[in-house]
């Protein structure tokens, strides 16, 4: 009885430490990098009611009380680790909470938005419309479903970072694994963006100044301008601080996709099929008849169409989701974050994709038909090298690129700063520094390796389906609790058949893309 006085009459002394922890943790915890910080949090709340911080902070009274009397000692550090837990949404990065839903709605669809659209139409002339309409929606689910296991798995562990769910899963191998995909993938995205400027702006420059025959001017050569595209838009955009800043720059490049994608439906119905050839001067690469009768089999689409390039196809349509790297940093940054709102985030981001897809390879492919290039601006400038409206629509999508790069530059730094400079506080020089050094190696690549992007072929077939299917499947099966759902449940039997589609999609991948390479008829596609 003495003690259990003793106990009651030492009881009101935890309110002070209870609520002084505030300022010393945030002082102990670093700032600046949301992955890091939620880490550190959640391995500070499961942290032994003995733990040294509190220890230095309970007066020795208390202490001895404590350790006396161990009921009091449980309701104490259960007091503290329920408001370790109510902290620990508000401590993943020092600006979370701060980019709307709309915002974030901008960011992750930028993020699925790349230069893959230009191929879709390419891609429907060879499956058929009703197939690729099958594969685009089976994609779309797999994508959506991916991201619910990977907001899953992190809503358990209280982590919103991909490389720290690959450690919590599987330790270094699996941080290391997963910092290593989001590189690749990553680089290799951001170089066939800035191919795509290297290539397409000169001719763009060319065609608005009418120069037909360049004479080597500087303005015209595509290395310069695509270093001076990466310093004076890129770099500031990939030096904030905050990736929800973007969400402006986003925004405008989506309209930038949409002009396109009206442009596209507009030209449609102002091309006569079988269309006239301008690189043969008027006459007809297919036929110098035109006609909208419908009766010439090469103006007829195909609903279903199976051929030596539909295999290409499936991989290009099981990636054109690919955005899962940057769901994590997205989700930490989102005002009021919760699993189903930011779950209502990327659904949202994919059904309009999904819509801008499908438009978009249909009416490119109801243009062109079998004559649809797998780069689908090339062929209208077929049609007219010098339509204005075209040259407006390849500025567009080369504004929309390029303002993708920073998106996509994110995470890779938050890969490199998770393998090496773990537990680091936010630097500015470190930040800056990975920044400039990324955008140089990247550069360095589209001028000096202009075949480099047949290697991304290969690293994004085994990083992407890596990073879709196969790491959220397996990440979630390890991650949650057996206690709450067991081995063979159905939500882990399906996350394990998530994984083995991911493998076939793998194999898929690496098969034709070796075939193709040693047919030497290679078709590949020029981007992500």
């Amino acid at each position: 009885m003495s003690e259990d006085k003793a106990a009651e009459s030492v009881e009101p002394a935890p309110a002070v430490p209870v609520s002084a922890p505030a300022p010393a943790e945030m002082n102990s915890i670093p700032n600046g990098k949301g992955h890091e910080t939620g880490e550190e949090t959640t391995e500070a709340a499961k942290t032994p009611p003995g733990d040294t911080t509190e220890q230095e902070i309970v007066p020795n009274s208390a202490q001895n009380v404590r350790s006396e009397d161990p009921e009091a000692n449980l309701a104490e550090s259960q007091e503290f680790l329920s408001n370790m837990e109510d902290k620990k949404t508000t401590r993943f990065t020092d600006f979370e909470g701060k980019t709307s839903f709309g915002m974030s709605v901008f960011n992750l669809g930028n993020a699925i938005m790349g230069s893959g659209i230009l191929g879709l139409s390419y891609a429907m002339a060879n499956t058929g419309v009703v197939l690729f309409l099958v594969l685009l929606t089976v994609v779309a689910v797999l994508s959506s479903y991916s991201i619910h296991l990977l907001l899953k798995s992190s809503g358990i562990v209280g982590i919103r970072a991909y490389e720290q769910l690959g450690q919590r899963a599987f330790g270094t191998p699996g941080k290391m694994a997963a910092g290593i995909a989001i590189t690749l993938q990553n680089i290799g995205a951001m170089s066939s963006y800035l191919y795509i400027v290297k290539y397409e702006f000169p001719l763009v420059i060319q065609a608005f100044l009418g120069v037909d025959k360049p004479s080597g001017e500087w303005y015209l050569n595509g290395n310069y301008l695509v270093i001076m595209v990466s310093i004076s838009v890129i770099l500031p955009l990939a030096l904030m601080k905050q990736l929800g800043y973007l969400g402006y720059t986003s925004g405008f490049s989506l309209t930038c996709m949409v002009f396109f994608l009206i442009s596209v439906i507009y030209k449609k119905f102002h091309t006569h099929c079988p269309f006239s050839d301008f690189t043969f001067n008027s006459t007809a690469s297919v036929t110098s008849v035109t006609n909208d009768t419908g009766y010439n089999p090469a103006c007829i689409p195909k609903m279903v169409n199976l051929n030596s390039q539909t295999a290409y196809t499936i991989p290009i349509l099981a990636f054109a989701f690919v955005c899962h790297p940057e769901v994590l940093p997205i989700y930490t940054e989102l005002k009021n974050p919760t699993k189903q709102r930011m779950q209502h985030v990327s659904n949202i981001s994919i059904v309009v994709m999904y819509t801008m897809y499908f438009l978009a390879a249909l009416f490119g492919y109801l243009t062109f038909y079998g004559e649809v290039e797998s780069e689908l601006l090339h062929t209208y400038s077929r049609l007219d090298p010098y339509d204005t409206l075209i040259l407006c629509v390849r500025l567009a999508v080369l504004t929309a690129v390029t303002l993708t790069v920073p998106i996509v530059l994110f995470p890779v730094r938050r890969a490199i700063q998770q393998l090496f400079f773990p537990n680091k506080t936010f630097y500015w020089p470190r930040h800056i520094a990975i920044a400039v050094t990324l955008l140089t190696l990247i550069n360095m690549l589209v001028i000096f390796a202009p075949n480099i992007l047949g290697i991304f072929g290969i690293i994004g077939a085994t990083s992407a389906p890596c990073l879709i299917f196969i790491f959220p499947a397996v990440f979630y099966i390890r991650i949650v609790p057996e206690e709450e759902e067991p081995m063979r449940s159905t939500p882990k039997i399906l996350a394990a058949c998530f994984a083995g589609i991911g493998f076939l999609f793998m194999i898929m991948s690496l098969s034709f893309i070796l075939i193709d390479w040693t047919s030497g008829s290679s078709k590949a596609s020029s981007g992500h």
